[in-house]
């Protein structure tokens, strides 16, 4: 059933997530926390469109997400673009979102980025248009907010005619709006991640336990 547009806002966070680690599961949980989201629905890429390919199937990596986030009552994982048979594209999984069998029009998205992803978004692909389907939540460094005069441009406008200081104006429409919040910093990257294992070095304390068994048993990354 749609939601309406007194319900909470609900977070959005895409990524290709290979493999998923603890600096995402934190910002998922900080951005729930401090923006009073109602949850945050995970969509794994199936084929990133900005990005090489990953080492891992699409499968593997919704594995990695499901087993992550199964114990967080407020997380949810929605496999859809895993099974898709186009390139994964930000607005065209919002506009499935906002089919009326699925969140509808009115119910408020907010798509969660990290910085270096939000300062890039001028190279996504009809990025205009996400902010016509979602509001946009930018983690960013405690004491570091986002410095908007070294954005592109075209971003920079775009922050200063639609940003909003506090979070409860993100619940008000269904999209259109651009908020921050800081985030505890972890230095984590997948990137290193899989260095790590392929020199056959221990990611321990960087994902969860499970998901190294997993990798370990499923043979995932080269050399591990």
């Amino acid at each position: 059933m749609p939601e309406r547009l007194h319900d909470k806002p609900l977070g959005i966070f895409g990524g290709t997530f290979d493999p998923v680690h603890f600096g995402h599961l934190r910002l998922a949980e900080e951005a729930a926390d401090q923006l009073d989201l109602a949850g945050v629905r995970w969509i794994p890429a199936g084929q990133p469109a900005l990005r090489e390919a990953p080492q891992v199937t699409a499968q593997q990596r919704l594995a990695m997400v499901r087993m992550a986030t199964a114990e967080n009552r407020s997380f949810d994982v929605d496999a859809a673009e895993v099974h898709a048979a186009q390139p994964s594209y930000t607005v065209l999984t919002l506009e499935r979102l906002r089919q009326a069998d699925q969140c509808g029009g009115l119910r408020p998205l907010v798509l969660l980025l990290g910085a270096d992803a939000f300062t890039a978004l001028t190279g996504w692909h009809r990025w205009q248009s996400l902010l016509e389907l979602a509001h946009i939540a930018v983690a960013h460094r405690p004491g570091f907010p986002i410095d908007v005069d070294a954005l592109p441009e075209a971003l920079a406008a775009c922050w200063r005619e639609r940003f909003c200081s506090h979070p409860a104006a993100l619940a008000e429409a269904p999209a259109g709006r651009i908020a921050s919040f800081a985030m505890t910093q972890l230095a984590i990257s997948a990137t290193q991640i899989r260095t790590l294992l392929a020199n056959g070095r221990s990611p321990r304390y960087l994902l969860p336990d499970e998901l190294i068994a997993y990798i370990r048993n499923q043979h995932l990354y080269p050399e591990y």
